[in-house]
């Protein structure tokens, strides 16, 4: 790296949906002398004049109370990436382009950029990482990622959480840990951003698989071996695009894929159930009014594989499912004949 942030760096975040609201009351646990205000950058001024006097997101975690005293909160974009050392994007992924667009490239010079985006950004389906890279111009050991196994709905409760922090440059992850850390929050730091990243876009693609299962009532039985079978293309998938040691059982990638598969609090299992009980894809994605990201996912995941050629029977079943509208009993039932 360039230049190292300082040891208390000034942390900006960029979104106000439920994860961009929790990880807002992870980094204002603490009240330690010296840790500068949590600058965030707000969309709505309503929203933000509701926080400022209230202290509760109006639309995210409505019971979460945040320290109004540790956040500078903001509309205006580049103030709050002026203002921070490291950046953490928690927008959802279809809206990073719009939201990044206005922003001169030079003001993410000497920045550090963490990613808690859970999908592919813009049409040529690139992982997070790679279009902070190739579009923004950040180098990779200046970007980093917050990944699970986590649910913003308990981080909000204070229930016992997981996080992985991942990085080329692993004491990027480390100080942001650092900033993060409170007694019932548990940081594990990885240098394999990219894998964890394609890991993290595949679990809410096999959630929609587990959800549709769920809808047509299939069982525990059946749901279980789908996701053993989810975990095994997930290697495949991940040696084919980045070939490196990794332990697909470590939480970060079969955690994640467990509590995405497996919670009530999943967005993509809540779709795939809905769909399974027979609302239409385009149907059930308006009545949630939230973002699944497995529903785009889905589609760039079918995309880049057209160029590995990876056997993935499950993805490709939730890709004919919500992009081809083929039937989810037809699907399940040609699906239950290759996977074991």
């Amino acid at each position: 790296m360039e230049s190292e942030a300082p040891y208390n760096p000034r942390v900006g975040i960029i979104g106000s949906g439920s994860w961009a609201t929790a990880i807002a009351s992870l980094l204002t646990w603490h009240d330690l002398p010296g840790h500068p205000p949590v600058n965030w950058w707000i969309r709505r001024k309503e929203s933000l004049d509701h926080m400022a006097r209230t202290g509760h997101n109006p639309h995210y975690l409505r019971s979460l109370t945040l320290k109004r005293d540790r956040l500078a909160l903001s509309t205006n974009l580049r103030e709050v990436v002026e203002k921070s050392d490291i950046l953490i994007l928690a927008i959802p992924s279809a809206h990073l382009d719009g939201v990044l667009e206005s922003l001169p490239l030079p003001d993410l010079e000497n920045k550090v950029v963490f990613s808690a985006i859970k999908g592919l950004i813009s049409e040529d389906h690139h992982i997070p990482a790679r279009y902070l890279h190739k579009v923004m111009g950040v180098p990779y050991d200046r970007i980093g990622l917050i990944s699970g196994p986590s649910h913003a709905e308990e981080v909000a409760r204070e229930q016992w959480t997981y996080l992985t922090l991942a990085s080329p440059d692993v004491t990027v992850a480390e100080r942001l840990a650092n900033r993060m850390a409170n007694p019932w929050l548990h940081i594990r730091c990885n240098d394999d951003l990219f894998g964890i990243e394609l890991a993290a876009v595949l679990k809410n693609v096999y959630a929609l698989a587990s959800g549709v299962s769920h809808g047509l009532g299939l069982g525990d039985n059946f749901i279980a071996v789908l996701i053993a079978s989810a975990l095994s293309e997930t290697e495949r998938f991940l040696n084919a695009v980045n070939d490196t040691a990794r332990d697909l059982s470590s939480s970060a990638y079969l955690g994640d894929l467990l509590v995405t598969a497996y919670s009530p609090h999943s967005r993509n299992r809540t779709l795939g159930t809905m769909v399974g009980k027979g609302y239409s894809v385009q149907g059930a994605l308006m009545e949630m009014g939230m973002v699944a990201e497995g529903y785009r996912s889905a589609l760039g995941i079918h995309s880049i594989n057209r160029k590995f050629g990876v056997d993935m029977p499950v993805a490709d079943a939730v890709y004919r499912i919500f992009h081809e509208q083929v039937a989810p009993s037809i699907e399940m039932r040609i699906l239950s004949e290759h996977i074991h």
